[in-house]
């Protein structure tokens, strides 16, 4: 009896640990994202998925965490044949679980159209983003910021179909719901405030573009501070929309400040300093500034190849 009450107890504490190396592995995952190291956090989330199958039952949501883990870092990556199959996993699993109306299982809905929407394949994503709306609009209510976010991802949907008209009262739902549950100074408001702007500057209403992307720049310098990666975002996008009007004088200098935040605050070969380089490379094409556009290619070429 005393030992089968041993093996119990080192069973349990063995669990216990590796329910710990568990953690310690995802936040790990997490922290190599964020620093553009896609490559060596997907040997992690490998290492976290094998662990959570192997502690925890089939149908634990660790083991649905490491799926779409794995997948969304596959997708970072371009690697679509890999992550569609774990996305599926683990919305099949959340459904099971938690039954078709859960607010995670919107959540693996949005990841998968999200993977559908970067492959241009539109009509694969549309119904699961609006299956991921209705669920939270009758999980969550339709003010919650979960009820936004889909709403903005819908928009986002038809605005890369050129369906505008479709678009534009999404993102302005999403913007007024955002204003109302977070305040008007909140980053994802400032994020709204971006994809609206994005939405009338392809349409090349400039003026109604321009308001917007400086007020979603003043909101996250005010609330992230100056050196923040979302305050270079902000810049790029405006310094796009210059661009866009051959404002070149006042695009250029924005684009210098939004690749020495990015440099100082991710390194310089995250990903998203490729992408602040490949829009400089065809700004200094556009100005005829052949040299320092094939400089600045090669360097996100680089960065790229990196992070592959």
């Amino acid at each position: 009896m005393l030992f089968s009450c041993f093996l119990l107890v080192a069973t349990l504490l063995t669990a216990h640990a590796q329910e710990a190396l568990w953690d310690e592995l995802t936040s790990k995952v997490g922290k190599l994202y964020q620093q553009g190291r896609y490559s060596e956090a997907t040997k992690v989330a490998k290492e976290a998925l094998q662990v959570a199958e192997d502690t925890f039952c089939p149908d634990h949501p660790a083991v649905g965490t490491s799926l779409n883990n794995l997948a969304f870092l596959y997708q970072a990556q371009g690697k679509y044949a890999e992550a569609e199959p774990l996305y599926k996993q683990a919305l099949t699993m959340r459904e099971k679980v938690l039954g078709p109306s859960h607010p995670d299982v919107a959540q693996s809905l949005n990841n998968l159209a999200a993977l559908y929407q970067a492959q241009g394949k539109y009509a694969e994503a549309e119904p699961l983003h609006e299956r991921a709306l209705a669920i939270r609009e009758k999980a969550l209510g339709p003010d919650h910021p979960a009820v936004a976010a889909s709403l903005n991802n819908l928009a986002a949907l038809y605005r890369a179909q050129g369906k505008y008209a479709e678009a534009e009262p999404l993102h302005e739902r999403a913007l007024a719901i955002r204003k109302k549950a977070l305040g008007p100074d909140h980053p994802a408001v400032a994020t709204t405030l971006n994809n609206l702007a994005a939405l009338y500057r392809e349409q090349g209403k400039y003026a109604e573009a321009e308001p917007l992307y400086k007020r979603a720049l003043a909101i996250n310098r005010r609330t992230l501070g100056p050196d923040h990666p979302r305050v270079a975002a902000s810049l790029n996008n405006l310094a796009g929309l210059y661009q866009a009007q051959g404002k070149y004088a006042a695009a250029e200098p924005l684009y210098q400040r939004a690749l020495a935040i990015q440099e100082k605050a991710l390194g310089r070969n995250h990903p998203a300093v490729a992408t602040v380089l490949e829009n400089m490379a065809e700004f200094y094409k556009e100005t005829g500034r052949v040299d320092e556009a094939k400089r600045f290619e090669e360097r996100a070429k680089e960065i790229r190849s990196r992070n592959q």
